[in-house]
């Protein structure tokens, strides 16, 4: 009898959920793969599916999705025609700046429009994308500026100073 136990590490929690996110995949994998057979042998695709792991202010960590496959009635995969783009919302003392993934899209087919705290991202390019962003604190709207390089969009806002107008302004890419 060992006096001793011996206590779980950090990695034996990564190795569970990685485990655990293994299973998942494999099993929504095979989803697609009826859902597949199911249309005829159509072709149905491409797939886009991710996953980011962060952890939050309060330390709880976040599982945030991206991509075209979605949850449908009783969990199985629903794969749409509309990209859900990878985003990152940074926030600074005096602004909140956004960073979204939107691969080979056009800078003058991305509209972006911010009212109130949130901002929504839509581009068409042959490929489509959407996303709503809950921004952590009000933002000016009249501040905005974006700007689009290599496939990376960046928005900048300035947060909201007293009361000002709540309608939503568009966003001109630069």
């Amino acid at each position: 009898m060992s006096f001793f136990r011996r206590r779980r590490s950090i990695f034996d929690i990564f190795d569970d959920i990685l485990r655990e996110f293994e299973e998942e995949f494999e099993r929504l994998e095979r989803e697609i793969e009826e859902l597949a057979r199911a249309s005829g042998g159509r072709r149905i695709g491409p797939y886009y599916y991710g996953v980011r792991i962060t952890i939050g202010p309060d330390g709880i960590p976040r599982i945030e999705e991206f991509g075209n496959i979605k949850r449908g009635p009783g969990g199985k995969p629903k794969i749409s025609d509309t990209v859900e783009p990878l985003i990152d919302v940074i926030e600074h003392d005096d602004e909140v700046l956004i960073v979204a993934e939107l691969p080979g899209v056009d800078k003058d087919k991305i509209k972006i429009k911010v009212k109130d705290n949130k901002v929504i991202i839509r581009a068409d390019n042959g490929k489509k994308y959407y996303k709503e962003i809950e921004l952590p604190a009000e933002v000016d709207p009249q501040s905005a500026k974006a700007s689009y390089r290599n496939g990376v969009l960046e928005v900048k806002l300035k947060k909201k100073q007293p009361k000002e107008s709540d309608e939503g302004v568009e966003v001109k890419v630069e």
